[in-house]
């Protein structure tokens, strides 16, 4: 249960981060957050946190 629930975490992270660099790098509109370089560097390091518990999760036994 606790590696299918780190996996998922971890791929909603990911996910989250995606759409925040999208977002700050302004290719995703309609947002606050459009436009505003915070969330094109903040994005990133969330992508990159959630790919890093994913694959953390997946190799634990």
């Amino acid at each position: 249960m606790r590696r299918g629930l780190s996996i998922g975490a971890g791929a909603v992270l990911a996910l989250v981060g995606v759409v925040w660099t999208l977002q700050g790098l302004g290719h995703l509109g309609g947002s606050v957050m459009t436009g505003v370089t915070f969330w094109a560097v903040v994005g990133p390091l969330v992508a990159l946190a959630g790919l890093l518990l994913a694959v953390v999760g997946g190799r634990r036994r």
